[in-house]
């Protein structure tokens, strides 16, 4: 719902830009300001998503954001599982992960995890032709404050022996 707000606020940016000569920014401005307002009465943040209208919004509270595998041979297949918690107030929805290449691949829960409840996710990392040292991501799209959350994976490939960069 974010990014559907914020695109929707870039398309009125632009249509106000081209078609008024009056100074559009102040009228950008001004709609995003009402689209984060937050309630006089509670503090809290509005919002237009459903069950997160009282400001109560989902948080993945990660152990960790960051994994090394360290020195693994070319062509091993390794994974990791990245346990976190929501310790939000609304329920957590994780509706897309995308690895930043096709060797990494990462597995979640697609039902919504409550309050208080742990999850995982497993990022698994096929090695196969890439020697060298090697930092890949996760992003995660999800209906956090943020949106997104970035998950990291390292690790050092000892290339096969004949391979592209193998030492004699």
């Amino acid at each position: 719902m974010i990014k559907k707000t914020v695109g929707l606020l870039a398309i009125a940016s632009l249509v106000l830009t081209v078609s008024c000569k009056e100074n559009a920014s102040s009228k950008v401005e001004a709609s995003t300001v009402e689209a984060t307002s937050t309630d006089a009465t509670t503090g809290q943040v509005a919002s237009t998503d459903a069950g997160q209208a009282t400001g109560e919004i989902p948080v993945m509270t990660f152990t960790e954001k960051e994994f090394d595998f360290g020195t693994i041979k070319e062509g091993d297949k390794v994974e990791h599982v990245f346990t976190f918690t929501n310790t939000g107030k609304a329920d957590l929805i994780i509706t897309d992960a995308k690895g930043s290449c096709g060797c990494t691949v990462p597995v979640f829960k697609k039902d919504p995890i409550k309050p208080g409840e742990t999850s995982e996710m497993k990022v698994s990392f096929d090695s196969g032709g890439k020697p060298g040292a090697q930092q890949k991501s996760v992003n995660i799209t999800a209906n956090t404050a943020s949106g997104n959350e970035l998950l990291t994976i390292r690790a050092q490939v000892t290339p096969k022996a004949g391979g592209v960069g193998a030492t004699k």
